[in-house]
């Protein structure tokens, strides 16, 4: 009785942390550039001692990130961008450490500090970028931003800095407690001349929302099948202790 009552509330378990997941992938389809998180579950045995497993239960693992690209939507802005293939924009973390994102919906604060809409300041080949006040702003396909002044002569365009653009291998990255890329052993990423970037231009989640609702249907299925097999092991037992109890 002990093991149908462990394998099913493992299992249990074990799909609501897949939902877990699920409903946070839902929660930012509308989330600029943002990256799905993968679930995977598999069977574990598990061994009391020499021999053959007593039991086997299941358990959800995080196989990585979905880096696939998501839909590009044209904007207008000067100022959204999106990461034309492979790359990230790099983005000065909450503890100021380097961190990575494929987010373009960029803005300035009353400082002129170029920032994510998330509000993480976007760096450049110095540090945080800041956009002086202008009549118009460009960014180039290379990253490179340049200003028309106010009240500029001929209207000449200057410019001020250019985006750190980075490509590591998504296998080193990781996905941070504020949801932004990081590399695993902690280090800053080198500058890509080869990333480019669409001006004018974000790119959406890459979370498909009809699979995820689907995924999150199943999963519900799923845990109440294994509610009923505890369910079920209840009533077992409190028949065979009726039994006992009539001999």
């Amino acid at each position: 009785m002990d093991r149908m009552l462990y394998v099913a509330m493992s299992g249990a378990k074990q799909n609501m942390l897949a939902q877990a997941v699920n409903s946070n992938n839902l929660a930012n389809i509308a989330t600029t550039g943002f990256r799905a998180d993968l679930a995977a579950a598999r069977s574990m045995p598990l061994y009391g001692g020499p021999g053959h497993p007593t039991r086997v239960y299941s358990m959800t693992e995080n196989p990585g990130i979905d880096f696939k690209q998501g839909a590009m939507s044209t904007t207008g802005r000067d100022l959204d961008i999106a990461v034309a293939g492979k790359g990230f924009i790099s983005v000065e973390a909450a503890d100021g450490s380097e961190a990575y994102t494929r987010a373009g919906d960029l803005t300035t604060d009353n400082a002129g500090v170029l920032q994510t809409g998330a509000g993480y300041k976007v760096l450049g080949g110095g540090g945080p970028i800041t956009i002086p006040e202008a009549a118009k702003v460009d960014i180039g396909k290379d990253g490179t931003i340049s200003i028309t002044q106010v009240g500029a002569a001929g209207g000449g365009s200057t410019v001020i800095d250019r985006l750190k653009l980075v490509n590591p291998d998504v296998k080193e990255l990781k996905r941070n407690e504020n949801g932004l890329f990081v590399l695993k052993n902690g280090q800053a990423a080198d500058a890509d001349d080869e990333v480019s970037v669409i001006s004018g231009t974000i790119e959406t989640s890459n979370v498909n929302a009809a699979s995820a609702l689907v995924n999150m249907i199943e999963l519900a299925r799923q845990f109440e099948m294994q509610i009923k097999m505890l369910k079920t092991a209840e009533e077992n037992n409190a028949q065979a202790t009726q039994m006992l109890k009539l001999g």
